[in-house]
C-alpha cells in the first residue's frame, strides 16, 4: 500500500494500493472495452457526457479544493484558480469547439482533378496517462479530459506523491453514462512501468527529464508514442524600456507561485545592467510581503526539498549572494520554503542552469538584450519564457529567436490558462502539444481519404501504359512548374502542337 501524507503536519490522508503488472493489464482490458463504445459516440454526444463530468466537478469543488490542499500544502486560491478554474476552462474550450476541430474536412488533390480528398480523424484506442503531483488535479484533468473529447478511453496513473487527488479527480467522470472511460491504477515506478509497457496506444507524461526518458525508452521498445510535457528553467527578459513595476510584480508571482513547484515557473532573470538595480530594489521590495503560509503554500515533496537546498549551497559556495530568504520559514512545520531572491549569479552554478522547482528566484546582470538572449537559450530546456518590453521591434526579435515553447509579452506564466493556445516545450523540455487543437490531434489518428470522381474503368495510368503518356506527363511538368515563364509556354506550345499532329 502507498500512504498520502500532509506536507504541511505529516499526518496520514489516506492508503492507495500499490497496483502490479496484472493489475494494470486488466485495468487496460477495461478501458480498451469502454473505448469501443465511448469512440462510437458522435462528438456532440461526448460533448453532452463531458459536460456532466465538468458539472460533477463542479458541485464536489469544495471537498476537491479541501483535498487539494491537503495533499499538496498549496494555498487554497491556487487549488481553484490553477488546479479547477484552468480544467473548466479547458472543458469549455472543447466543449464549443471540438466538433469543428474534429470534422471531417475537405483538402485540394492539386493536379489529380479526378479525385476527391478530404481527411478525418479517429480515436487511438487507450491512452496511458501518468501524472505529476505540483498540480495533481489539472495536470491529470488536461490529458485525460482531451483524450475523451478525441474519442479514446484513459488508463490514469496519479503519482505516488498526491494519488488521492487523482483518483478524486478520475470520479468525476462517474457522472457519465460510460463510468469506464477513465480506469486509475495506483503505485509507483513499477506500476508506471506496466503502464508504459502495456497495451495502450500512446502514453501522455507530465513530469521529469530523468523519467521521461525512461518513459520514452520503454515505450520505444512496442513503438508506443508518447506525449512529454517535462522539465524547465524559465527565463524572464527585462529590457531597459521595461515597466520596472510591472516586471518586478511578474518575476514574484511567477517565481513563488505553488512555492515555485511549477514547469514554467520563473527560474532565471536577465535584466539589462543599467536598469539592474532598480529592478533588484522593486523584486526584493515585493518579494519580502511575500508571507508564506498565507499567500504562499508549503513544499510538496521532501526530495525536492532537498535540491533547493543543495543548488542553493552551490550557488552561495561560487559567489551568489541571497538578498531575501535563504531558509526554511520559522514558526510553521511542514515544508515551507522563505521566498528567496538571489543576484551574482552565473551559469558555473546549477541554480541558473537546472531545474530548481523551489520558491528562489535568481537576477542575474546582463550588458544588453543580445547578452540576455543568449543567456537566455544557453539552456538544454526550452518549455517557457518571458520578455518585458515596451519595443514593438524588441518584442518580435525575442520572441522570434528564444527557445521556448511559449512566450509571454509583458506577462508570464499566461499561456497555460488560454486553452485555444498549444502548450508544450522544445529541447529537452518535451515533445507534442496539449491545449488548442493540437491537443486534440495528439490523442487522433488523422486518415487521409481520396476519392474518384470520374466512375472511368481504368485511369490513364494504370497497366498497360498508354503510349503518349510519357511525351504528355513531360509536357504537363514543364508546363506547371518551371519557374521560366518563358519554358512553361514553350511546354504550353509542344503540347498544343502535338496534340494537333496527332489529331
Amino acid at each position: 500500500m502507498i500512504e498520502s501524507h500532509s506536507p504541511v503536519t505529516g499526518e496520514s490522508l489516506g492508503l492507495v494500493p500499490e497496483m502490479d503488472a496484472e493489475e494494470v493489464a486488466v485495468a487496460i482490458a477495461r478501458a480498451r472495452g469502454a473505448a469501443r463504445s465511448w469512440s462510437q459516440l458522435s462528438i456532440e454526444e461526448r460533448c453532452q457526457q463531458l459536460r456532466r463530468a465538468r458539472d460533477a466537478m463542479l458541485e464536489s469543488a469544495d471537498d476537491l479544493v479541501d483535498l487539494i490542499c491537503a495533499e499538496t500544502g498549496k494555498t487554497r486560491v491556487e487549488a481553484w484558480t490553477s488546479e479547477l478554474l484552468v480544467t473548466a476552462e479547458l472543458i469549455e474550450y472543447y466543449l464549443k469547439h471540438a466538433g469543428r476541430i474534429l470534422a471531417a474536412r475537405r483538402v485540394g488533390s492539386g493536379t489529380l482533378k479526378t479525385k476527391r480528398a478530404w481527411k478525418r480523424y479517429s480515436p487511438l484506442g487507450v491512452i496511458g496517462v501518468i501524472s505529476p503531483w505540483n498540480y495533481p488535479f489539472s495536470l491529470t484533468m488536461t490529458p485525460v479530459v482531451t483524450a475523451l473529447f478525441a474519442g479514446n478511453a484513459v488508463v490514469l496513473k496519479p503519482s505516488e506523491v498526491t494519488p488521492l487527488v487523482g483518483c478524486a479527480a478520475s470520479r468525476t467522470f462517474e457522472a457519465t453514462d460510460h463510468p469506464d472511460i477513465v480506469q486509475v491504477v495506483t503505485g509507483g515506478a513499477s506500476t508506471g512501468q506496466a503502464l508504459v509497457s502495456g497495451d495502450v496506444d500512446k502514453i501522455s507524461f507530465t513530469g521529469s527529464v530523468s523519467t521521461g526518458r525512461l518513459v520514452a525508452m520503454a515505450a520505444a521498445q512496442n513503438l508506443t508514442p508518447v506525449l512529454l510535457e517535462l522539465g524547465g528553467k524559465d527565463p524572464m527578459i527585462i529590457c531597459e524600456d521595461a515597466d520596472l513595476d510591472r516586471a518586478a510584480n511578474a518575476a514574484v508571482w511567477g517565481a513563488f507561485t505553488n512555492a515555485g513547484q511549477t514547469c514554467i515557473s520563473v527560474e532565471r532573470v536577465y535584466a539589462v545592467e543599467s536598469i539592474c538595480d532598480q529592478f533588484v530594489a522593486r523584486v526584493t521590495e515585493r518579494a519580502r510581503e511575500v508571507i508564506p503560509g498565507k499567500h504562499m503554500g508549503s513544499m510538496t515533496f521532501a526530495p525536492q526539498l532537498d535540491v533547493v537546498r543543495r543548488h542553493l549551497d552551490d550557488a552561495l559556495s561560487k559567489g551568489a549572494r541571497v538578498l531575501l530568504g535563504g531558509h526554511q520559514a520559522e514558526g510553521l512545520s511542514g515544508m515551507f520554503f522563505e521566498p528567496t531572491v538571489v543576484v551574482d549569479v552565473d551559469h558555473t552554478m546549477a541554480i541558473m542552469t537546472e531545474e530548481t522547482f523551489g520558491p528562489i528566484l535568481c537576477i542575474m546582470k546582463v550588458p544588453d538584450d543580445t547578452a540576455a538572449l543568449d543567456a537566455a537559450n544557453d539552456s538544454r530546456y526550452g518549455l517557457s519564457a518571458s520578455v518585458f518590453t515596451r519595443s514593438a521591434e524588441r518584442r518580435d526579435r525575442i520572441v522570434r529567436d528564444i527557445a521556448a515553447g511559449s512566450i509571454c509579452v509583458n506577462d508570464c506564466l499566461a499561456n497555460y490558462a488560454i486553452p485555444s493556445l498549444p502548450f508544450g516545450g522544445v529541447k529537452m523540455s518535451g515533445t507534442g502539444r496539449s491545449h488548442g487543437p493540437e491537443g486534440l490531434y495528439e490523442f487522433s489518428a488523422t486518415k487521409s481519404v481520396s476519392e474518384d470522381i470520374t466512375g472511368l474503368r481504368a485511369d490513364p495510368l494504370w497497366f498497360p501504359p498508354r503510349r503518349a503518356f510519357e511525351a504528355a506527363s513531360k509536357r504537363f511538368l514543364q508546363s506547371r512548374y518551371h519557374s521560366s515563364l518563358r519554358q512553361r509556354l514553350r511546354g504550353l506550345i509542344l503540347g498544343s502542337t502535338r496534340h494537333r499532329q496527332h489529331g
